[in-house]
């Protein structure tokens, strides 16, 4: 869905991009609402899909997550039922925190975040336990350059 937004909107969307933790009050001054007007636009843009839900964004570092790794999957099945079963699996690695299913010479791409090799070794051999692959290629992020970028509006 594609929706139009006006420059209001725009603002809020930046503004909450900056900072999701302003209140409503501070954001309805920031963008020039009134704080009813504010609220009633939030509201819209939430009932439209354009915002869901309001997250923090970590430090990785902080939390001793200092290994980030691309992994690259090509499937030799791909049924409904391999699919579905092959997405749960993912989905319960608690270190994958980005899954794309892709076009080009491989089929998904996972982004891992974790703490080390070692911790990386326990992912991966948790991914390759019970699904069969086709082929497995992890790629190690050597340096951050934009990482959680606000989308541009």
């Amino acid at each position: 869905m594609n929706h139009k937004l006006d420059q209001i909107d725009r603002a809020l969307i930046r503004q909450l991009q900056r900072d999701e933790r302003l209140s409503q009050r501070e954001l309805a001054e920031l963008v020039g609402l009134s704080q009813n007007a504010c609220w009633r636009r939030l509201k819209l843009l939430e009932e439209r899909g354009v915002i869901s839900g309001q997250r923090v964004l970590i430090n990785r570092r902080a939390l001793g997550k200092n290994l980030v790794v691309f992994t690259m999957l090509r499937t030799r099945s791909h049924s409904k039922d391999w699919l579905t079963k092959f997405r749960r699996h993912v989905i319960s690695i608690p270190d994958v925190v980005d899954f794309y299913r892709i076009g080009g010479d491989y089929d998904y791409m996972i982004k891992i975040v974790t703490e080390d090799m070692e911790s990386f070794d326990s992912a991966y051999q948790r991914l390759i336990d019970t699904i069969e692959l086709d082929a497995v290629t992890s790629y190690f992020a050597m340096e951050a350059i934009i990482e959680d970028r606000p989308f541009p509006v």
